[in-house]
């Protein structure tokens, strides 16, 4: 199974949105964040093709990201709350090994798509990476489980907006 992993791309400032009065959950992308996304998307195509599912957070600033890149990949979207940043990589991982495609895109936010990669990686809940707002990992793994995956690639935003 291929899983790559996209970080939300750029969402207003955390500090300016608590001042509305709104839950950060609510935080949606700027403007200049959707062109990030887009351009990101488009990198991602030209690096894969196409995906079998692009899941994503139900949160908006996830959700929009998804939304571009499956468009973008020619692939399913789906929304799941085991990409909630609160949630145990052991539950995305029992989530994953439900589903049948070989590569899925999955859309989520830091330090949440950290900690399962490095847990995907080397088993550990400590944290090995670090990813930006619009950057791509690609993990190889036979199953999802703890230690089990190995990193094909890591891709930062400014290299997949120059993809595009």
């Amino acid at each position: 199974m291929e899983i790559i992993f996209l970080r939300h791309a750029p969402a207003g400032e955390r500090e300016d949105w608590a001042r509305t009065g709104r839950p950060d959950a609510e935080r949606p992308l700027t403007a200049d964040g959707r062109k990030r996304a887009r351009e990101a998307a488009k990198g991602l195509a030209k690096l894969i093709g196409t995906a079998d599912l692009v899941a994503t957070s139900p949160w908006p600033r996830a959700k929009e990201t998804a939304e571009i890149a499956a468009k973008a990949l020619g692939a399913p979207l789906a929304e799941t709350n085991f990409l909630l940043p609160h949630r145990s990589p052991a539950s995305l991982a029992g989530w994953l090994s439900g589903l049948d495609g070989e590569r899925v895109v999955l859309v989520g936010h830091e330090p949440h798509l950290s900690r399962v990669i490095s847990w995907l990686l080397a088993g550990s809940s400590r944290t090995l990476v670090a990813m930006k707002k619009a950057q791509a990992v690609l993990l190889e793994t036979p199953k999802a489980a703890a230690g089990s995956a190995v990193l094909a690639w890591s891709v930062p935003p400014r290299v997949l907006r120059r993809l595009s």
